[in-house]
């Protein structure tokens, strides 16, 4: 019994072993690996569209503005501060005349209050007392007003300061009639008008004591950007304004693309002293009328009775904005070398033969040739507005014909030389000596 029960475990046991390997033979697969993932190509979205392309600046010929003309009668000191509620309005073309006397400085040729804006018109005029020194217009940007100093003399040594901040000064009140015009659009500080034929209220930074017809050759703005900076000796600058500025001879005006009305940057130097600023020729030519009366106002004062003003003449733009880069003819004009700072004008005292102070350019114009021989600076200065608008056309006729300013204008010809005279007259006695001498042999034969 106990063999046979060995035998049927050992049989059990080879039987379950045989199962088992069976089991495990039967249960042995091939791992096969994953096929690789399926790449499937698609195509990038298309890019957005380009923005469209900056809509084109337009400029519109300014429309023609109603313009008091007047020959103003400076003080001989600094006069007081005031506050306008509106910027002055662009500048207009006033090219100075010959310089009629070497001590002559121009003056004039700016925007003034008067109870409204009205045009100061240029002039040459001797200082008041000798070694005095003229002082350009003040225009300052300050909380929405203009804070304004009008053009005046200063004894020597004198140097102007701008009204401190912390002085309250009141707005004056409008003339009769006057409707305001726009508030300055620009950063606050000094600055200047814009060049003629720039929008409304658009102001011009600059430093202090730039005359403001610097920006004449300027093309007109339409937005904010055209600063004036100074080619400077000596400054005394910070982050944002330029406080001081001496000996100073030239200028340089920047406007980026998006100001100019023809859409252009704008760089270009120029002088800094009045007269020759002003008789570079404009981009846009917004001519300055002639005052109806040749007797000079006397500068405003805060609380004095209005000055009776002549009525107002009518001015229009007779040229379209040059789509340059720079003016046409800017170097035409180059400043003497002892050109003086933009904010003082250094003269000497006025000799023999000079012009009283309120002598209006009519007459100026008719100086002697001598005493405008002298005058070395302006040779290349235009020919006064009277004679260019008897032209039919407010500019000279050197700007009209392109030629640089003092050519192609009355009086600028040289007689011819006498040289060739003087041998034409030598070879008619030689032949007349020579015919003589043929008569005498001819009479002895």
């Amino acid at each position: 019994m106990q063999i046979i029960a060995a035998r049927s475990k050992r049989f059990l046991v080879a039987a379950t072993a045989a199962a088992i390997a069976a089991v495990s033979v039967a249960g042995c697969v091939v791992y096969a690996p994953p096929p690789p993932p399926r790449v499937v190509y698609t195509a990038p979205p298309p890019p957005p569209p380009a923005p469209p392309p900056p809509a084109p600046v337009t400029y519109d010929d300014p429309a023609p503005q109603a313009v008091v003309s007047v020959y103003v009668d400076p003080p001989v000191s600094e006069p007081p501060p005031i506050a306008v509620g509106w910027a002055p309005p662009p500048m207009l073309v006033e090219a100075p005349p010959p310089m009629p006397y070497p001590a002559a400085v121009w003056i004039g040729g700016y925007w003034v209050w008067e109870g409204n804006w009205v045009w100061a018109a240029g002039r040459w005029a001797p200082p008041p007392q000798p070694n005095y020194v003229w002082v350009h217009p003040y225009y300052e940007n300050r909380d929405g007003a203009v804070i304004f100093i009008t053009g005046h003399w200063g004894p020597p040594g004198y140097v102007f300061v701008p009204p401190p901040p912390t002085l309250r000064i009141t707005v004056v009140a409008a003339g009769p009639g006057v409707i305001p015009g726009p508030r300055p659009i620009g950063p606050v500080g000094v600055f200047v008008p814009a060049p003629p034929g720039s929008r409304r209220g658009l102001i011009v930074p600059a430093p202090i004591g730039t005359p403001p017809a610097v920006v004449i050759s300027a093309p007109p703005v339409v937005n904010v950007g055209m600063r004036v900076t100074p080619n400077v000796n000596n400054t005394t600058i910070n982050n944002t304004h330029v406080t001081n500025v001496t000996n100073v001879t030239n200028v340089t005006i920047v406007a980026p693309a998006g100001s100019t009305a023809g859409g252009k940057p704008f760089e270009s130097a120029v002088p800094a002293q009045a007269h020759l600023a002003a008789a570079l020729p404009p981009v846009v030519h917004v001519p300055a009328p002639i005052p109806a009366s040749a007797k000079p106002i006397p500068a405003f004062v805060p609380g004095r009775p209005p000055v009776a003003l002549p009525p107002p003449q009518t001015v229009h733009a007779v040229a379209r904005p040059v789509q340059s880069v720079t003016p046409p003819a800017q170097t035409a004009a180059t400043p003497p070398a002892n050109a003086s700072a933009p904010n003082h004008e250094a003269t000497a005292a006025p000799g023999k033969g000079a012009t009283p102070a309120n002598t209006p350019p009519q007459q100026q114009a008719n100086a002697p040739q001598q005493q405008q021989a002298t005058n070395g600076r302006d040779r290349n200065a235009p020919t006064t507005q009277n004679a260019a608008r008897g032209q039919g056309d407010p500019r000279t006729n050197a700007q009209v014909n392109g030629a640089p300013a003092g050519q192609g204008q009355p009086g600028s010809q040289r007689p011819a030389p006498k040289v060739a005279k003087a041998e034409q007259g030598k070879n008619g006695k030689g032949k007349q000596a020579e015919k003589e001498q043929k008569q005498k042999k001819n009479e002895k034969e």
